[in-house]
């Protein structure tokens, strides 16, 4: 069973169905069927919802690796909270007119920080249950 994978799995589900929605109220507010049609305040949230798109089934996939392979429950929360930290800080600071990058940059940080240290404790874990067998 993959209990931890399916709350944290929810929780970004969660801020994906709430990213989508300020898409849509957007695009009805500037009348924009496609694109952006030039308004920044569209391509901003088209954005923060595309990047999570891109990122967040990676460190869902390697969070359920880690559950499915029996690794302890607080070894597949503690990596699934920082992604669900890392995208919140991420969509916030992308939603948020330039010029200041700082917590798009946080949010990254967190975000790669994350996936990056998912692939080592996935490949350790791994390497350990395949030798302890």
């Amino acid at each position: 069973m993959l209990l931890i994978t399916s709350i944290i799995a929810s929780v970004l589900t969660i801020i994906f169905i709430k990213l989508s929605f300020a898409v849509i109220g957007l695009r009805r507010k500037n009348k924009v069927g496609l694109g952006n049609g030039g308004h920044e305040d569209l391509e901003r949230a088209i954005r923060a919802q595309g990047n999570f798109a891109e990122y967040v089934p990676f460190g869902i996939i390697l969070i359920a690796c880690l559950e499915l392979n029996g690794a302890p429950w607080w070894l597949v929360a503690t990596p699934g909270v920082t992604l669900i930290i890392g995208r919140l800080i991420h969509a916030i600071g992308i939603n948020e007119p330039p010029p200041d990058f700082s917590k798009r940059v946080l949010g990254m940080k967190f975000t790669f920080s994350t996936l990056i240290t998912l692939v080592a404790i996935n490949l350790g874990w791994a390497l350990y249950k395949l030798f302890l067998i």
